[in-house]
């Protein structure tokens, strides 16, 4: 598809996943949903956006998890600790998107994925212009969201499956023949994720960090 076409699939995805990870609207606040202007100062990031990006759409979403864990852990878990907070700066092709708990990890801990969406197959090296320093510490993991196996069956719908899927509308589909993209009759983008996360917990830091990665690829591969 085209990156413009994959802009409303994105609204329509989100939209959809926010409903059924909160249980249509259970847990969740939305804070703040308005544009923002880093030249008028509203709602400007920490630090610039790729590409010095100055207007899009700013969200702000306050995740409240009491409801989606046992009880014991509910009564165990340290005050603040079970309410996240996720900040956004769609300002696409471009995005930004940093959860954080401030209740209870405050600077501790965030998980920043930046996302750039390009009319390409994957073939760019550093489309997140990376400084050679984080260049070089990068693991670079490619997801086929026709063929690579979903982490648990009840993520897999049938109807939404690209091997099997084919648009009436289009006529585009379903995505066979791998490697697909280079075969596949039609337009081909690619989103690049570029996922950060930090975690300072004496004793828990690489694990946690290591269960955050493997986790980002199975969300961004369901989301896909």
């Amino acid at each position: 598809m085209t990156v413009e076409e994959y802009q409303i699939a994105q609204l329509y995805s989100v939209a959809e996943a926010s409903k059924q990870e909160t249980g249509g609207g259970e847990g969740i606040v939305v804070v703040h949903n308005e544009p923002f202007d880093v030249a008028a100062n509203k709602w400007p990031p920490k630090t610039p956006l790729l590409g010095n990006r100055g207007t899009g759409q700013y969200t702000y979403k306050i995740y409240k998890l009491q409801n989606k864990v046992p009880k014991f852990i509910r009564m165990l878990a340290p005050s603040g600790s079970l309410e996240m907070t996720e900040t956004a700066w769609n300002a696409y092709p471009y995005c930004r998107t940093v959860v954080e708990n401030p209740g209870y990890m405050k600077d501790n801990f965030f998980i920043k994925i930046e996302s750039m969406h390009v009319q390409d197959a994957g073939t760019q090296e550093n489309v997140h212009q990376l400084p050679p320093n984080l260049l070089q510490k990068r693991e670079v993991v490619y997801i086929d969201i026709a063929n690579d196996k979903l982490y648990s069956n009840s993520d897999y719908k049938r109807e939404f499956d690209p091997k099997l899927f084919k648009s009436s509308k289009t006529g585009r589909g379903p995505l066979t023949n791998r490697p697909w993209w280079e075969n596949f009759d039609g337009p081909v983008m690619c989103a690049y994720k570029l996922v950060t996360c930090e975690f300072k917990w004496f004793g828990l830091q690489g694990r946690i960090e290591s269960f955050i990665h493997t986790v980002s690829c199975e969300l961004l591969l369901c989301a896909a």
